[in-house]
């Protein structure tokens, strides 16, 4: 199973989205500093997730939410 999954941040409360097949260990490593992209914005708090049978599946869908139209549906998924 592959993994979209969506991130605020504890520090500015911004969201950060992301694709995986394992969603604890990219947690961890994004609260460690691993993550160029969110390491001076950690820690993190997971919000949101959806599981897919594919990787491309889950990269369609990175890459929508990470759009204008995603974003917006985002932010009703979660509120």
């Amino acid at each position: 199973m592959y993994y979209i999954y969506v991130l605020r941040s504890q520090k500015n409360g911004r969201f950060y989205t992301g694709s995986t097949e394992d969603v604890s260990k990219r947690l961890y490593e994004h609260n460690s500093g691993k993550s160029k992209a969110t390491k001076y914005t950690k820690p993190f708090e997971l919000i949101y997730q959806e599981s897919y049978n594919s990787r491309a599946e889950a990269y369609r869908r990175e890459i929508y939410l990470k759009s204008g139209q995603g974003r917006a549906e985002l932010k009703r998924l979660i509120n």
